[in-house]
């Protein structure tokens, strides 16, 4: 027996359990924090740009044949492209979850590789860039000029140089980017009146900037081979290109005999600005640059942003006068709170177990031993954690706060029999072997029933089996130290520490003693009931089972709770196609109507920017609300939630256009917004407008859906627009070339890119654009000449006609197919599974033959997740019994021990259906907990009364007196763990939403599953014994047989 080993020599069992400690204390402090583990599926951007194009232009000559290549790469699960007006592309690979970034990454390269030769020449100048980004932003930076002495362009670009580049390069860290970037750019302002003055056309300006601002080579002096030897050979240096504006002024467009010349000054303005004005972002409403920080799929928050802070912080240094930067919105803020507030629990949950045990034990020294015995559990799982690769995050630390209660279990259990003992009389020695002796094998039965549990759920593949595998196996691995400490360190501290002088118990324990000693005694009696009436005992257990499976169908079912992160973000979207001032005068608006609010610490808005699709767009504006800190809102009121309520029936007031509120999503990174996201497929290939009736019907339709609010598309097809016809055959008749007449339109309206200029060690281009009189109406056609072959100028709108018509300026497609993204939100009092089942009952109904919907990001996962769940917990059930089988060597006995698990289930669903919480994954994490526990009720039992069996009582006075002396422990144990768990159902603050979700399920299962098991169990051995009876022949036989062989044995 080990025990008996470890009591003679106590020493040894100290050293053990001081070097799991110590190797536990080292790997905590080397364990890497994070909110979640890894479980965002790897995310690969594949991103390019064809200058001056349409959106529906880039998805068909460049997204389709890019896509096509892509498609089928290994493991990947969907992708998605979004092209829009101003000429930019980026498809979206998502990979399996657990899938190695790297080799994602390369295998998307070679891939796009392939599909290059068939691009636009454009685009191949651009190139394709592959990269890897997780699509949530980690924080943001803010550069502001208080005292306005820079303006945006000079903050811009001073990020760009000195701050930007540094933040690549920091672990972690995927891609840093400026909001609004507005990089410098040589502007040469045409004047068309100018122009025709001179009779120029806007084509002989072009080319003579490609002229004169060029670089050329010219070759060396005296370069070999040469006849006659040289001394030396010289380089010619050519001039560079220009880095100045007055050198653009200067550019001589023709000069004249007389030594007069036409300088570009003089039909043009030019200066030092931007090459894009589409964006314009505040902080709190004064200007202020964004820099938003991304993380790589697999980098840990915590670190890279503590990483990109001192980054920031060097950089501060070298900022000139009057240059402040601060962080506004830092999503790891959260993380830091609800980790932090979890270990808070766990300290309580240490206290309120130990003064449980106090009150049962009653005297300070047996209340010592576990004291000791559970930190060495605790701290020795860390080593486990390490070894396995985990990370300190809200599941492993849920799972160890679970873990006191159970590990304080064994100790009590050994605690609980030695005394019991040491009151008949023994010395603690003597206690201890005899104890030891009777409670060994429950110890390991218990220890192989709760690792049993759990082991199934360390198989489960995806998203879910990363969330369960390290909650589970940090229980299983505490739970084995436990096992281990219970068998060696406890009864060697027992014989050590207790002593058999009894002192009376006074007063209050005088009273709780004989209380429960009344109600054991209440408690033999319900027993007998449920024996003697057994049929009632059994319809009653069979009506218990019914109503879980009936409360269970209706449970709401969501992937992770939505937690309050302190984050609201609102998008506010004017009319299709308005312009960036109306949108700016929208989020004054939206800033005015937050502001008010005392819980607001932070407004970061970005107008011109739409958020849910990252793409540049001036009808929408992105406002980022960041709320105080959570102890400075300790209202319900207060909490992200309900400002969400009140933000968005506050936004119906805007003026014009429509805005509303989302949160972040619970797993940061897994979307944009909090809520879901799917595809809206059009498998036919129609237009962009038949796309937008099917969705808009979609959109109509999920308005009238309870669960549903704030569902809307990305998509819009309404945008004004011009359509441009050009006359080829006048042109030709007029000697007129067709590229002139394309690209005078793009040097007037657009903003047409000559070349490039050199500026602090960096290359900026240079853009041409007509003054703002020439270009507010599609009537100053007339006023633009295009040359024709004999220098002829004629007026542009003599081969161009213009007609209004509406499109798209986003393009999306999902897995090959034109598609609009449709996202919501479940409305209050739905969970995220209500909602699904909403919008794909409205799909099912609404869209015609060709149209499918697919999920994304968190829904997709949801959708994934469904059945594995339930998959894994009938495999716990079933390796229990297994093991239970194996220890008894009968096959029927264990079935009373399973039989005690839908008690605690019952319990779980009860108490979380009353909170009106949803089953999600911290539930089911719960459930696997709770059946592990209730068997470990039953195991002390049944245990019990084989040994009395074994002693000689008749079957139902064994199964009475088990119940009797093991209602003490029982009691005990569970109430130290509902105790000890209480805390998380309790809790607020950051993180409570998970801490309820764990908390609830895991209180109610475990009161249901002390309270009425412990009732059933006794009459589940008494009719699972006369079962295998009638098999096996007479107990009393089996009993002498037994009693013979052990007898020859010794």
């Amino acid at each position: 027996m080990i025990s008996a080993f470890f009591i003679r020599n106590p020493v040894f069992a100290g050293v053990l359990s001081i070097i799991i400690f110590l190797v536990g204390l080292v790997s905590m402090t080397n364990l890497p924090i994070e909110q979640y583990p890894k479980v965002l599926p790897p995310q690969i951007v594949v991103s390019t740009n064809y200058p001056g194009a349409s959106a529906n232009t880039i998805a068909k000559t460049v997204a389709a044949p890019l896509e096509q290549q892509i498609n089928g790469a290994k493991d990947m699960i969907y992708m998605n492209s979004l092209a829009d007006d101003s000429g930019n592309l980026s498809i979206n690979v998502y990979f399996e979850v657990g899938t190695d970034p790297d080799s994602a990454k390369i295998d998307v390269n070679n891939r796009v590789q392939a599909a290059l030769s068939s691009m636009p020449e454009q685009v191949q100048r651009v190139g394709v860039v592959v990269g890897e980004k997780s699509p949530s932003i980690l924080l943001f930076a803010m550069l502001q000029s208080p005292n306005n002495t820079y303006d945006s362009i000079y903050l811009s670009n001073y990020a760009l140089l000195n701050m930007v580049e540094t933040l690549k390069r920091v672990e972690g860290v995927g891609d840093a980017m400026i909001f609004g970037a507005k990089d410098y750019s040589i502007r040469v302002w045409l004047d068309p009146s100018k122009l025709s003055k001179y009779s120029l056309a806007t084509t002989d300006v072009i080319a003579v900037i490609k002229e004169q601002n060029n670089q050329y080579a010219a070759g060396k002096i005296a370069a070999e081979p040469i006849a006659n030897k040289q001394m030396y050979t010289y380089t010619i240096q050519t001039p560079e290109r220009f880095d100045d504006p007055v050198q653009f002024a200067n550019i001589v467009i023709r000069s004249n005999p007389d030594g007069s010349s036409l300088k570009l000054k003089d039909v043009a303005t030019i200066e030092l600005g931007a090459s894009n004005y589409s964006m314009q972002t505040r902080l709190n409403n004064a200007p202020s640059l964004p820099i938003g920080v991304f993380l790589q799929s697999e980098a840990n928050a915590l670190e890279s942003a503590a990483a990109i802070k001192k980054a920031l912080e060097e950089a501060s240094k070298n900022f000139p006068e009057d240059m402040t930067y601060t962080i506004p919105y830092d999503s790891t803020d959260f993380i830091t709170a609800s980790i932090e507030e979890v270990v808070k629990t766990f300290v309580e949950a240490l206290i309120l177990v130990i003064l449980i045990i106090f009150l049962f034990l009653q005297n300070w020294r047996a209340t010592i031993i576990p004291l000791i015995a559970v930190p060495v559990s605790i701290v020795g799982a860390f080593a486990g954690m390490y070894a396995l690769g985990f990370s300190i995050n809200l599941l492993t630390l849920f799972g160890l706060v679970l873990a006191i209660g159970i590990v304080v279990d064994d100790a009590i259990i050994v605690i609980e029999n030695i005394e019991r003992h040491m009151d008949m009389g023994k010395t603690p020695k003597e206690a201890a072997f005899a104890a030891m002796r009777e409670v060994t094998g429950a110890l390991i039965a218990i220890i192989l029933v709760l690792g049993a549990v759990f082991v199934p759920v360390a198989f489960m593949g995806g998203l879910s089996g990363d969330m369960y595998r390290q909650f589970a196996i940090t229980i299983v691995v505490s739970v084995l130290i436990s096992g281990f400490v219970a068998l060696t360190l406890t009864p060697s501290l027992c014989v050590r520490i207790l002593k058999n002088k009894k002192h009376e118990p006074k007063g209050f324990f005088k009273w709780f003693n004989t209380m429960f000693d009344k109600a054991t005694v209440g408690y033999s009696l319900l027993v007998k009931k449920t024996i003697r009436y057994s049929l009632i005992s059994m319809l009653l257990f069979g009506g218990l089972i019914f109503i879980s499976y009936d409360m269970f169908k209706g449970m709401k079912t969501g992937l992770v709770p939505d937690e309050d992160q302190g984050t609201i973000f609102i998008f506010g979207f004017n009319p299709p196609g308005s312009s960036l001032s109306r949108t700016i005068e929208l989020s004054e608006e939206i800033n005015a109507i937050i502001s008010k609010d005392p819980n607001v610490k932070n407004i970061i808005t970005l107008a011109g920017y739409d958020f849910t699709t990252s793409a540049q767009r001036t009808h929408t504006v992105a406002t980022i609300v960041k709320l105080k800190d959570w102890d400075e809102r300790p209202e319900s009121s207060q909490s992200a939630q309900a400002l969400l309520k009140k933000f968005s029936g506050q936004l119906m007031g805007t003026s014009e256009g429509f805005s509303f509120a989302v949160i972040p999503p619970a797993i940061m990174g897994m979307s944009v917004t909090g809520g879901f996201d799917m595809y809206v497929q059009d498998r036919t290939g129609g237009s962009v407008e038949d796309l937008q009736k099917v969705v808009n019907q979609v959109i109509e339709k999920a308005k009238t859906r309870p669960e549903l609010m704030g569902v809307r598309t990305s998509l819009s097809a309404t945008i004004p627009q011009y359509k441009m016809d050009v006359d080829i055959e006048k042109a030709k008749a007029k000697g007129v070339n067709i590229n002139d007449i394309y690209n005078t339109i793009n040097a007037t309206f657009g903003s047409f890119y000559v070349n490039d200029f050199s500026l602090y060690g960096r290359t900026y281009k240079v853009n041409m654009q007509a003054i703002d009189t020439y270009r507010s109406n599609a009537e100053d056609m007339q006023y633009i000449y295009v040359k024709s072959s004999n220098g002829e100028l004629l007026p542009l709108d003599s081969f161009v006609t213009l007609k209004q018509i509406v499109g798209a300026d986003i393009i999306e497609r999902f897995n090959l197919f034109q598609a609009a993204k449709v996202s919501g939100q479940p409305a209050a009092g739905y969970s995220s599974g209500d909602a699904l089942k909403a919008i794909e009952e409205v799909s099912k109904e609404v869209l015609p033959q060709g149209y499918t919907i697919s999920w994304v990001g968190t829904a997709y996962q949801e959708k994934q997740i469904g059945g594995s769940s339930a998959q894994a917990f009938i495999f716990g059930i079933i390796f229990l019994f297994l093991i239970l089988a194996a220890l008894y060597e009968k096959w029927l006995l264990p079935i009373a021990v399973v039989l005690a698990v839908p008690f605690a289930i019952f319990g779980a669903i009860l108490a979380t259906n009353l909170r009106g919480l949803d089953n999600n994954i911290y539930f089911q994490v719960g459930l696997l907990v709770l059946a592990g526990l209730a068997a470990k009720n039953a195991i002390l039992i049944v245990e019990f009364a084989l040994q009395k069996r074994k002693e000689g009582y008749n079957l139902i006075d064994s199964a009475l007196e088990a119940a009797k002396v093991r209602l003490r422990p029982i009691v005990m144990t569970s109430l130290a763990f509902t105790i000890g768990v209480m805390p998380l159902a309790i809790s607020s603050g950051a993180g409570a939403a998970s801490k309820h979700s764990i908390g609830t399920g895991v209180v109610g299962g475990m009161l249901t599953a002390t309270f009425l098991a412990i009732l059933f169990i006794p009459l589940f051995y008494v009719l699972i014994s006369r079962l295998s009876r009638e098999k096996e022949g007479n107990i009393a036989e089996d009993l002498k047989r037994e009693e013979e062989e052990n007898n020859s044995e010794k």
